[in-house]
């Protein structure tokens, strides 16, 4: 076989193919990709949007580490990639079995687990949140109570801003971790657990790296803006592109390369979720993957190249790598998407005003992600907004008084539903 060959361990349409592909990249790389499934049942969020069309192969793992390490030895792979989420650990465990670039085993729990992530980091050195994994409704009233002020309870291995609790009183934390614990996520139909944090205050940014031998690269940083509505505090309305010679820019990387450091994150991919805190930097929580949604497609708008490509050149052009390491990204054209924020639910007729949403100078597209005649769900997380727009000025004044005009449109009398 061609020792061109990468594994991609639970790839799904977000991966797949479209405007961020781990497959699509590393086949223009001149790769052959491998799929492999780490279990035979499919996450929830992912069970309609399976496709295998671009993999030489495809190898579902049944229980036996034995057989499905031989099946992938087949194909002589150069690298094991985590596809998702809930890839990373299996992703781990091939890799170091397969004696190819790896980031262990040792820590491969703390990748995944959001409350010994925060641990690791915190034994580490690094500010880290205040926080317990929750035994019960007295544990988490008792701690709450002895912290005084605001905390988020979420799953302990969810994904995609579903769960999330902000909860300023002991009694709506209590009912909070009830609801969480006798529900399920995006990957599972049961929480195992839940951890409570203490909320932290200040701007959240996203940073996204990728790895080689211990070496890291800064490949974009995303400043979110929040809006507190449908009884979300923090509900996710826009990100714009940070220049990387803009503060707080060198204190959140420095911050980062720590945070990969403790995790013992060495090889490929990571998305960085951080507050900036009045007391400096604060990990919200990190995935050993690639970012999620459109990011990968933004970055190349606004920088030229994304995560995506500093992902092939780590496994298959190491020294390209290398050389480039400490190259900072240079924003070619300040990037801005928002996302509108529906507070109905039903089943919508049209848009009102989006037709001047149309006419703003910077939008670069729109995207409906539910067209007329479909289901409008209240937007509460990543999953459940209805239109995008994406921004694109060389003067970035332009971006952000589009985003503006954007926002003032959006409302209840955005959707008109039908009756």
């Amino acid at each position: 076989m061609s020792e061109d060959t990468v594994v991609i361990v639970d790839s799904y349409l977000p991966t797949n193919r479209g405007r961020g592909s781990l497959l699509e990249s590393f086949t223009q790389a001149g790769a052959k990709c491998v799929r492999v499934q780490s279990s035979p049942e499919l996450p929830i969020v992912f069970r309609s949007s399976l496709k295998l069309d671009g993999y030489v192969a495809n190898i579902t793992h049944t229980g036996d580490l034995t057989d499905t390490l031989d099946a992938i030895a087949h194909y002589s792979p150069l690298a094991v990639v985590p596809g998702s989420e809930v890839g990373v650990e299996f992703a781990d465990i091939l890799s170091e079995r397969l004696n190819l670039p790896s980031n262990g085993t040792t820590k491969s729990p703390a990748r995944r687990d959001k409350f010994r992530m925060i641990e690791t980091i915190r034994a580490a050195g690094l500010t880290a949140a205040a926080q317990i994994k929750v035994d019960d409704d007295d544990h988490l009233r008792e701690w709450h109570s002895k912290l005084g002020r605001r905390v988020v309870l979420k799953p302990i291995r969810g994904g995609n801003g579903g769960g999330i609790h902000f909860c300023d009183t002991v009694d709506q934390s209590a009912r909070a971790y009830q609801e969480l614990i006798s529900a399920g996520n995006v990957y599972t139909s049961q929480n195992d657990a839940v951890v409570a944090q203490e909320y932290l205050w200040g701007p959240e940014y996203m940073v996204n790296t990728v790895s080689c031998d211990g070496a890291h690269h800064v490949c974009d940083i995303w400043q979110t803006n929040r809006l507190s509505t449908n009884n979300v505090l923090d509900l996710c309305g826009s990100i714009s592109i940070l220049p990387r010679d803009r503060g707080p820019a060198d204190t959140l990387v420095e911050y980062a390369y720590g945070v990969l450091d403790a995790l013992d994150i060495r090889n490929g991919p990571a998305h960085l979720e951080i507050k900036m805190t009045p007391a400096g930097p604060c990990l919200i929580e990190i995935g050993a993957r690639t970012a999620g949604g459109d990011l990968q497609h933004h970055a190349r708008l606004s920088t030229g190249e994304s995560q995506l490509e500093w992902t092939v050149d780590a496994y298959l052009r190491p020294d390209r790598f290398k050389r480039r390491v400490n190259e900072p990204y240079k924003v070619l054209s300040h990037f801005t998407s928002v996302a509108l924020i529906s507070p109905h639910s039903g089943i919508l007729n049209r848009y009102i005003g989006l037709d001047e949403i149309v006419r703003l100078e910077s939008v670069h597209e729109i995207r409906q992600l539910v067209q007329p005649g479909e289901q409008l769900h209240r937007t509460v997380d990543d999953l459940t907004y209805p239109v995008i727009v994406t921004l694109m000025h060389s003067l970035e004044e332009i971006v952000r008084r589009d985003a503006e005009t954007i926002r003032y449109l959006d409302g209840s009398a955005f959707y008109q539903l039908k009756e």
